[in-house]
């Protein structure tokens, strides 16, 4: 056992093409990370909120048996299908969520509109 760490934060960064998620302890040092593509899936399947919860599955158990992780801050990153899997998955891994956050970047007024159409 490396270190006992009782309170840890999780990244859940969910693209379109891939969920990656990385967990850290309260200072913000990676204890582990994963990627759908890690995981071994490949193409289309990577995408799919099957492998986001394979993901925290696999990152999950190496965190509680490594360092006894019991209490997490979720921060969520991006619109893809990993998003609310990834968070039954963590809540399912028996670890205790205190915080979710979304950090999903939204644009204030956006980029310059088209002109207008002229008939």
């Amino acid at each position: 056992m490396a270190k006992a760490i009782e309170k840890g934060r999780v990244y859940v960064s969910a693209t379109f093409n891939n969920t990656l998620v990385t967990i850290t302890d309260d200072t913000g040092h990676t204890l582990a990370w994963g990627s759908a593509g890690k995981s071994g899936f490949k193409g289309t399947r990577k995408s799919t909120p099957f492998a986001a919860t394979t993901v925290v599955d696999q990152i999950m158990a190496k965190v509680k048996g490594e360092n006894g992780i019991k209490e997490v801050d979720v921060y969520v990153n991006g619109p893809g299908p990993g998003r609310e899997s990834s968070l039954r998955a963590i809540k399912a891994a028996g670890v205790k969520i205190s915080m979710i956050t979304d950090l999903t970047p939204m644009p204030h007024d956006g980029p310059r509109p088209k002109k207008k159409r002229r008939v």
